[in-house]
């Protein structure tokens, strides 16, 4: 009996070390896809006790003397211990930052430094609007009818009336004013039956209140000439357009805060060679280089602080910047241009304050995500251990470490996502059915919402700064509302919703006859306006898979810059009548209120990290689809149980494209379809690693 119990310990013993020896070669050769347990282990959890976490990673037999020796080593070193899985463990940004803090002193100290470039981007972007205004009242100027001191009878020996009896302010009477100047009795020379031709010398404004000298006014861009200010404004966007495509790349190579110090030196140069324009030409150029820092000395820090704030706060961070700082610093740059009292002073002072922002090159700190995208490790985890410093956290240094070790390969591996580019997206039909709703929505959205912005200084001509302060004041009720809705009732209604109201009060003005209640149906349409406009970045950047994220919305804002280049002929479209161009704003908000229902929900959803999610992302959606009711209430289960962190490192333009970045913690299986896994390229490939909650 002994030697048959050996015997069948011998057989048991040498079937053990053939399945050992199979999985090390199975392990050795693991294919690139594969399906995961159904219990995974997740590491140390929220909520554990100890004594769960001690029998987890322990022995059973606790009066093994090695146990406390064991478990003081382990909480004294890392709250990481070992885990009983084949392959490595990994830990990226999204794992670290409840570590560090996820809205600690660190981030609201970034969080005011959004400020001074919160009041760049509303001089940036509204300033020209009040360099080029076109004054209210004006008519011809008579050199030889200036020694007469009544007004009145001067223009009715050259100026004359329209049909509803004003005087005209772009034509004059055709006759020989030097016979006037030297006759004795002026007006026996008024006749209303002389033929009329286009002022010649220039104009004469009539300054109501505290009088401004803008381009249009100095250059004579009035009457005939009056398409050159529109033609500068165009020129603003080419700017905006090559500027904001120059500055991915150079940010791509740089960084973020190198990027954004030169955009702002740019808008400064630009800027004071604004003040010192002698002709059209001069003045477009000037703008086109202010034009080519619009979007990137905002984006930048927008992006920089977003990186450093933990998920649940990033809606929150993204829209109070722009309710409490850019919307204050928009109502104010109406006030500063009267002050100024000249286009020119307006230009040079205003730009002062770029100089200042300009010093922030030596206190803001670079993206920790960008150093360690561009291999420079040491660097980020300098500025990591400052952010825990200054947020009074402590983090074990093998957490550290690991993190560390999780960047390089990180790095590695980013060598194999650099092919992943913006035309992927199309390869897939249903992406590229969104990418293009999404491009069409976008682009509506940002004609209608710079077309009511620069609206509102022709809406109300006689109280032009009073009216323009009161459309931006909406911008701030506009962005609590989002914050408000946004993750309750879903972007897709959200967004359809707002965009819609924003086109029927705007088609409500067009056929409203009182002046006064055409105004307040069209700022009505400004409010929804601005609440439309703030989702639609968010909801490209969730909708579109991670790997191509920030490509795919690059490309989409650039596609909005091409859309706002026809706003300003939108806009001179009131000179013909107010009703056309809030007409045309109202049907741009109202089409593209219909096709924002065509583009899936993205709130309590999984979002899409592979092209292969995102060629599935949304599959099962109808039409009546909605978080805050029916099924569209309840979060989804797929086979990720990601961090909302990874799907929000959107909008970056450095995002990770590393394989080890797409991580899952637990597996359900699901049946595979034709166009899901069984489609993936070998470029998607898919490492499991762990979750740690902090």
């Amino acid at each position: 009996m002994a030697n048959e119990d050996n015997r069948n310990g011998s057989i048991k013993n040498s079937d053990r070390l053939k399945k050992q020896e199979r999985g090390q070669q199975a392990r050795l050769t693991k294919p690139i896809f594969y399906d995961e347990p159904e219990k995974a282990d997740v590491g140390v959890q929220a909520g554990d006790s100890m004594d769960e976490v001690k029998v987890r990673y322990m022995e059973p037999n606790k009066d093994d003397s090695s146990y406390d020796s064991f478990w003081k080593k382990t909480i004294s070193g890392t709250s990481l211990p070992r885990r009983k899985w084949e392959t490595e463990d990994y830990i990226d940004f999204d794992d670290l930052l409840p570590l560090i803090g996820e809205f600690g002193r660190f981030q609201v100290m970034l969080f005011l430094f959004m400020i001074p470039f919160c009041f760049i981007t509303a001089f940036v972007y509204l300033g020209q609007i009040f360099m080029s205004l076109t004054p209210h009242k004006y008519y011809c100027y008579v050199p030889e009818l200036m020694i007469i001191r009544s007004v009145e009878l001067r223009k009715q020996l050259s100026i004359p009336r329209e049909k509803d009896g004003s005087y005209s302010r772009c034509r004059m009477y055709d006759t020989n004013y030097t016979k006037i100047h030297f006759a004795e009795d002026q007006r026996k020379y008024i006749n209303t039956s002389l033929p009329t031709i286009p002022c010649k010398r220039g104009y004469v404004f009539e300054p109501e209140g505290k009088p401004y000298v803008s381009a249009t006014m100095e250059f004579g861009w009035l009457c005939d000439d009056d398409k050159y200010a529109t033609y500068a404004q165009m020129i603003f966007f080419v700017g905006s357009i090559l500027g904001g495509l120059g500055y991915g790349h150079f940010a791509d190579h740089c960084g973020r805060v190198a990027a954004l110090v030169s955009s702002c030196f740019l808008a400064f140069l630009g800027s004071l060679a604004t003040s010192l324009s002698y002709n059209f030409f001069s003045f477009a150029m000037s703008r086109f280089l202010v034009g080519a820092s619009y979007d990137t000395c905002f984006t930048m820090i927008y992006i920089l602080v977003l990186e450093y704030v933990g998920p649940k706060y990033r809606t929150l961070v993204a829209n109070l910047s722009l309710a409490l700082f850019y919307s204050p610093s928009t109502m104010l740059m109406p006030w500063i241009a009267l002050s100024a009292g000249d286009w020119r002073r307006f230009s040079a002072f205003t730009a002062l304050p770029i100089l200042l922002a300009m010093l922030s090159f030596c206190v803001l700190p670079e993206s920790a995500r960008w150093l360690v995208s561009v291999g420079d490790i040491e660097r980020a985890m300098v500025i990591l251990k400052r952010v825990i410093r200054i947020n009074k956290k402590y983090v074990a240094p093998e957490v550290l470490e690991l993190f560390e070790s999780s960047c390089t390969q990180f790095y590695k591996e980013e060598l194999y996502g650099r092919d992943f580019t913006v035309f992927s997206i199309f390869k897939r039909r249903r992406m590229a059915r969104y990418m293009i709703m999404l491009i069409l929505i976008w682009m509506m959205m940002s004609l209608v919402y710079d077309g009511h912005v620069r609206a509102a200084s022709v809406l109300d001509t006689e109280n032009i700064f009073v009216f323009f302060t009161i459309a931006c004041a909406t911008e701030l009720p506009g962005n609590i509302l989002v914050i408000l809705t946004l993750d309750r009732c879903g972007r897709r209604w959200c967004s359809f919703l707002y965009t819609s109201l924003s086109g029927v009060f705007t088609l409500m003005g067009a056929w409203l006859t009182n002046p006064m209640l055409m105004r307040t149906s069209a700022l009505a349409g400004r409010f929804f306006a601005n609440t439309c406009y703030n989702i639609g970045l968010q909801w490209a950047a969730e909708i579109l898979p991670t790997v191509v994220r920030a490509q795919g919305v690059a490309f989409i804002h650039t596609m909005g810059f091409v859309a706002m280049m026809l706003s300003p002929p939108v806009v001179y479209l009131s000179e013909v009548s107010f009703s056309l161009m809030l007409i045309v704003l109202g049907a741009m908000a109202i089409l593209g209120g219909l096709l924002a229902l065509l583009l899936p929900e993205t709130l309590n959803h999984e979002l899409p990290q592979t092209l292969s999610d995102g060629a599935e992302f949304g599959r099962n959606q109808r039409i009546w689809h909605m978080p805050c009711c029916g099924p569209g209430s309840r979060r989804s289960h797929g086979r990720h149980a990601w961090r909302r962190g990874s799907s929000l490192r959107t909008l970056s333009r450095e995002e990770f494209r590393s394989s080890r970045m797409f991580r899952k913690t637990a597996y359900v299986h699901r049946e595979t379809s034709p166009t899901s896994s069984e489609n993936k390229n070998s470029e998607e490939r898919e490492i499991r690693t762990y979750k740690y909650n902090g």
